[in-house]
């Protein structure tokens, strides 16, 4: 699979699995209701969703243009650091506002949700190339 049809998939699957995860250790987490954690889980995927399409654009197209093309461990290692760094950032203000924490207690809930998505993603992502193979972004050139 490949081009627009594989990030699609790539990126539904990824957040749909990740609100699973997610809005079960919110509630735990806050005492929340589970509704009020889903519904924050879902804002969440949703940003998330579009930073994933963006964040694979621009990888792939920076990966395209590079003289070693492989998939290696070091490689999969920035794609993670990237996409979840990027993301606290980008939720940071969602968390804070939500949950009506302060920015230092969304920062930490941020980070605590790095950790887990920085595994998941490395793995997910492993997993999703093993499945689907690799793209032609990552295939050295004939």
């Amino acid at each position: 699979m490949q081009g627009k049809s594989r990030k699609v998939v790539q990126a539904i699957l990824y957040e749909t699995i990740a609100v699973l995860c997610v809005a079960p250790a919110l509630s735990w987490a806050f005492d929340a209701g589970m509704a009020h954690s889903t519904v924050l889980s879902l804002i969440l995927s949703a940003l998330a969703l579009a930073w994933n399409m963006f964040y694979n654009w621009a990888f792939e197209h920076w990966e395209a243009r590079q003289a070693q093309r492989q998939r290696t461990l070091w490689r999969r290692f920035l794609h993670a650091l990237g996409f979840e760094g990027g993301l606290v950032l980008i939720l940071l203000p969602v968390v804070a506002g939500w949950l009506q924490i302060s920015l230092w207690q969304a920062l930490l809930t941020n980070l605590a949700l790095f950790a887990f998505f920085f595994v998941y993603a490395f793995v997910f992502q492993w997993a999703f190339d093993r499945v689907f193979d690799v793209p032609d972004s990552a295939r050295e050139p004939a």
